[in-house]
């Protein structure tokens, strides 16, 4: 579904309890409602697809996506 008016990129984080995932992605700044951006479906789809990558660890398919970071633990 594509939903009509402007097109602009951002950043979205993605955080888990390993990693955070920076990705961009595309949002929509409808004709009929320019009060905030919107997400359209596919891109909605796509976050969650990284979340879920991103909880099993999945770093290949991550590093194909976005920009990946990892915890690293306090001494």
């Amino acid at each position: 579904m594509c939903i009509p008016g402007e097109r602009i990129k951002r950043t979205r984080f993605i955080q888990t309890e390993k990693y955070v995932v920076a990705i961009e992605v595309e949002m929509v700044i409808s004709a009929g409602d320019t009060s905030e951006p919107c997400y359209e479906a596919e891109t909605v789809n796509l976050l969650r697809e990284v979340q879920q990558h991103a909880e099993q660890g999945d770093l290949a398919w991550l590093t194909q996506h976005g920009k990946v970071y990892a915890a690293v633990g306090a001494t």
